[in-house]
């Protein structure tokens, strides 16, 4: 199989490409939006990509968009065959493409952490907190937190995203908004946490993306993915240590062991490497399938 690392499609408009999808214009209230096979890790996208990622990402987000109830998403269409022309006619597009409605994206990333690893371990050692959230002294890596926290950051097109106060946030985009966000950030996490446990995975985090359509808060982009969010083995579980994950986790510590220098343009990424990946998309989704549908 060989990854579809770039869309083209003849007599279509495209209006950008970011880390992962693709984004075409229908007209002025609908996208169509590509998940395509690029991996990327550190704020750099890799020349190869992951044969079928897009599609596993596609899948996964709208079992979930289907399955959250209790909040409207950007999803119109998800078969390719009812896409209007040009795009019914490439099958490429075959369960990685979506119609969405065009929404006025809040320029936060919107993060739920129920454990505490990644940049939030890295904010804590220095700090002893994140994002401003003060922390009882003593976490181990990984630890579970008391209860799960809302901690914002800048979305960064280019470039590296940055952990901010909530009350920047705050600032920036008023008081009852954020507090909306925040609120649904956490019940999303909340959701996830008691589906995944049926299947043995901890969810420790997120990234969630909303956006506004006709005055009304939304879910867009992705959700509740391998690529926004970290999965772990509920059986192997041990706080203290990087636990076994099903997500680019994987890829970060490959790329922690070579002598890449995370700012020059990234190298290619091994073959095993590349399938490993893929074995471990597939996992999280199958095993999302046996408790969505």
């Amino acid at each position: 199989m060989k990854a579809l690392t770039q869309t083209n499609i003849p007599g279509a408009k495209k209006l950008f490409s970011g880390k992962v999808r693709d984004v075409y214009e229908l007209d002025d209230e609908h996208l169509l939006i590509v998940s395509t096979d690029r991996i990327s890790a550190f704020d750099h996208i890799f020349p190869n990509g992951i044969p079928g990622k897009g599609e596993i990402l596609n899948t996964i987000s709208n079992l979930w968009f289907k399955n959250i109830g209790f909040m409207r998403n950007h999803i119109v269409e998800t078969d390719y065959r009812k896409f209007p022309k040009p795009f019914c006619d490439h099958d490429e597009l075959k369960d990685r493409a979506v119609i969405t409605r065009r929404a006025k994206k809040i320029d936060f990333e919107c993060i739920a952490r129920g454990y505490i690893i990644g940049t939030g371990w890295n904010d804590y050692q220095k700090t002893g907190a994140i994002c401003g959230i003060t922390l009882p002294t003593g976490l181990k890596l990984a630890d579970r937190l008391e209860r799960p926290i809302f901690t914002p950051s800048t979305k960064a097109d280019e470039g590296h995203d940055e952990n901010i106060a909530f009350e920047h946030m705050q600032k920036e985009l008023g008081k009852e908004l954020s507090d909306k966000i925040s609120e649904m950030t956490l019940k999303v996490f909340s959701f996830a946490g008691e589906v995944l446990d049926k299947c043995n995975i901890i969810i420790a985090d997120t990234k969630l993306e909303f956006g506004i359509v006709k005055d009304e808060l939304i879910l867009i982009d992705e959700v509740l993915t391998p690529d926004s969010s970290r999965f772990w083995e509920k059986e192997k579980y041990t706080p203290g240590v990087s636990p076994l994950s099903f997500d680019k986790q994987y890829i970060r510590d490959y790329l922690n062991t070579t002598t890449w220098d995370k700012n020059s343009p990234a190298p290619a990424l091994p073959e095993e490497v590349v399938e490993k990946t893929r074995e471990k998309y597939l996992e999280i989704l199958n095993r999302i399938k046996t408790v969505l549908n």
